[in-house]
């Protein structure tokens, strides 16, 4: 493990860079209707461990971990015992980003301005995304700033950052088993000094997917495949809060700075935001397989009122996605900054509710700047972020109100199904 330099808009530091938390073993998931006991029993015959409950209401999901027998042959094993309801294997997700074609000229627009309590840049205030889906208009005509809680399942976020600071609930830590979600823990700062006040930040490309403004030398210090999705969380925290500022933010970091996340942490992270009092669930990540207990947990939260919106995935195909593709979440594609469908953007109503920009999109970045990048990761945030718009409304909207208010949409193919986000059309439609 070796230091090197990493430096953000005039501020030089020396870093060691940290394994991110330790991948745990491959397991299954499994909910037994006879509870944690029986399982245990059954896993002291079949050769494996219960490691802990995934928060189920119920407390009949777990994850159990193979022993001494292949993890095939235990999953064949535990769907045949009694009280055994379902079994799956607990799949390792990774974030996937497409290339960021060009670094958009938000990233050099640093003139302050004042948004709702804090000195922001003007190139993530005033983006094109931005005035796309008529944000600040929508603010102004309804009054409408956001409420409620947004639960953000990703890499954790940056609590610091001078716009996500007045607004971030502490989270959880899913991948560490702690609180707080804070993602640049995965950077080690033990050894950490302020070595120059006077460098100057100039927006590069940080990696295929990023753009930020960085010296060169903190581009190197993020090249490593370790920390590929460094700063993804903080990125889609930031769409959220540019669209409904006054929302609350809750961190649930159930992915590592590398990318990947286990759907077991996933599971846990659904329902735990049910139990925060959370309002609204953004998820900017996509299996192209379905999973049962995601969708149990989907449907109790949706049970519970909390309102779901997925990313609707990177692949450009038409094809199945989950959970966007669930009946009980709005999917959402990515279009570029001229209301066309984005060419990575999967596509189609069996995924996509509602498309909205996802190019080129300047958002918040750890250590008080800011990045860009594309992908439907960072165009689910503005329709999770609209949700909070609506909950200023109503505070009783649930999924099918809110999704309805959603699709009063700019229509353009039915490759988009209800259109592009327009947020003074989804407020004004419940207003």
């Amino acid at each position: 493990m070796r230091p090197r330099w990493f430096v953000i808009v005039g501020l030089a530091i020396w870093i060691t860079l940290a394994p991110s938390a330790s991948a745990q073993q491959q397991g299954i998931i499994v909910r037994d209707s006879l509870g944690v006991g029986d399982l245990n029993f059954l896993c002291a015959i079949l050769g494996c461990n219960v490691t802990g409950s995934l928060g189920d209401p119920e407390q009949q999901v777990f994850l159990v971990v193979p022993t001494f027998i292949n993890l095939d042959s235990l999953l064949g094993l535990l769907k045949l015992q009694l009280g055994i309801v379902d079994a799956e294997v607990d799949q390792l997700l990774t974030l996937e980003t497409p290339a960021l074609s060009v670094i958009p000229g938000g990233l050099s627009d640093t003139a302050p301005v004042s948004y709702y309590g804090a000195t922001l840049w003007d190139g993530y205030v005033n983006q094109p995304a931005n005035l796309i889906v008529q944000t600040l208009e929508t603010q102004s005509q309804f009054n409408v700033s956001g409420s409620g809680i947004v639960a953000m399942i990703d890499t954790g976020l940056d609590p610091t950052h001078p716009a996500l600071a007045p607004v971030v609930l502490p989270g959880y830590d899913f991948t560490r088993n702690q609180v707080g979600a804070n993602e640049t823990a995965d950077l080690d700062h033990s050894t950490a000094a302020v070595l120059d006040q006077g460098g100057d930040g100039i927006p590069l490309y940080v990696s295929p997917w990023l753009g930020a403004v960085l010296t060169p030398a903190g581009a190197a210090a993020l090249g490593d495949p370790q920390y590929a999705d460094f700063g993804h969380g903080t990125m889609t925290a930031g769409i959220v809060h540019m669209v409904a500022p006054t929302a609350k933010i809750l961190p649930l970091k159930a992915f590592s700075a590398d990318g990947t996340g286990n759907l077991s942490n996933i599971v846990r992270a659904v329902y735990y935001a049910a139990t925060q009092n959370s309002n609204v669930i953004s998820m900017s990540f996509s299996l192209s397989s379905y999973s049962t207990e995601m969708a149990n947990a989907i449907d109790y939260v949706n049970s519970r009122g909390l309102i779901c919106v997925a990313s609707a995935g990177n692949n450009g195909e038409e094809i199945y996605v989950y959970p966007a593709s669930l009946q009980n979440v709005m999917g959402v594609a990515s279009t570029s900054d001229l209301d066309t469908q984005s060419s990575f953007s999967n596509y189609g109503p069996q995924v996509v509710w509602v498309a909205a920009p996802g190019e080129n999109i300047v958002s918040t970045y750890p250590y008080d700047t800011y990045s860009s990048s594309s992908g439907t990761s960072f165009s689910a945030p503005f329709v999770s972020g609209t949700v909070a718009l609506l909950l200023n409304v109503s505070a009783s909207i649930d999924q099918s109100t809110a999704a309805a208010a959603i699709a009063h949409a700019v229509y353009i193919s039915p490759n988009l199904n209800n259109g592009v986000l327009d947020t003074y059309q989804a407020v004004g439609s419940i207003k």
